[in-house]
């Protein structure tokens, strides 16, 4: 039994050795290289192309070769529509290149992906926020970048699309007279998302919920900041209408969160 185990040890070790004298060497990775660029710009084989990026990565790790591909496969990933992989490979550059000068870049193409998949506002926003995030990643830490204007676009898209998340909800409240539920969520519009083009709704809803509650000073202040920083609005119509309606006149309060937070903001 013994000598069994003997000569079964011996084979295996022999078998390996067969398998090192038999390893294939490694393609060059400029060639791997090459072929992947002629995938993507050629072919249009965007996943394919990544793939023989990822092979660049896999068989010369650490080379500047390698640095260049995990960018490439990401981009590759990215123009196919697969936006997890673009994910993945850009978080891994940005990780393993963090001062690059391709760094930027590869953030972009992080909040980029996340930014493509946004729902609309019916649906979670769990993508919405991590586009947010990504993005302002970009714009704060790559301010002097081409990629920060862009950034900064798609920032407020993603910010309007979650407020619009947050007035659809209050809405709901609204409709079934939960006034406090419906202030939450306009609140959240008010103080958090005031250059979004939902901030004036929010008031007058604001106006609405508060004269439903018979507290009348916050709802005249809510129409007074409405009135006062977006006069022309059709919304600070309806909003003077509802508060004239109760025999009251648009009237802000400055210790009110509504005033306090315009002013925060440096608007009004």
């Amino acid at each position: 039994m013994a000598l069994a185990g003997a000569v079964l040890l011996g084979l295996s070790l022999a078998a390996c050795a067969g398998d090192k004298d038999l390893n294939i060497p490694d393609d060059p990775a400029d060639k791997l290289y090459n072929e992947g660029l002629y995938l993507l710009q050629t072919k249009k084989d965007y996943k394919n192309a990544a793939k023989k990026f990822e092979e660049v990565d896999r068989q010369h790790p650490y080379s500047e070769w390698a640095r260049r591909s995990l960018l490439m496969s990401a981009y590759s990933y990215y123009v196919s529509g697969e936006y997890d992989e673009t994910v993945a490979a850009a978080k891994r550059y940005v990780t393993l290149h963090p001062g690059s000068p391709d760094a930027a870049y590869a953030q972009f193409l992080i909040g980029s992906a996340y930014f493509d998949e946004i729902p609309d506002i019916s649906r979670d926003q769990a993508r919405t926020e991590k586009a947010l995030a990504a993005l302002d990643e970009v714009a704060r830490k790559y301010p002097n970048t081409e990629y920060a204007t862009t950034a900064k676009s798609k920032l407020e898209m993603a910010r309007d699309n979650l407020a619009g998340k947050e007035m659809d909800i209050g809405r709901y409240y609204l409709k079934k007279k939960d006034f406090i539920g419906a202030i939450n969520r306009f609140k959240v519009v008010v103080t958090r998302y005031q250059t979004t083009r939902h901030v004036e709704e929010a008031l007058m809803r604001l106006t609405e919920s508060y004269m439903a509650l018979g507290i009348a000073q916050e709802a005249q202040t809510a129409a007074a900041v409405l009135g006062h920083n977006f006069p022309e609005s059709p919304w600070y119509k309806e909003a003077y209408a509802l508060v004239a309606g109760g025999g009251f006149a648009p009237k802000e309060n400055e210790g009110s969160w509504m005033s306090k937070a315009f002013k925060k903001m440096g608007v009004g």
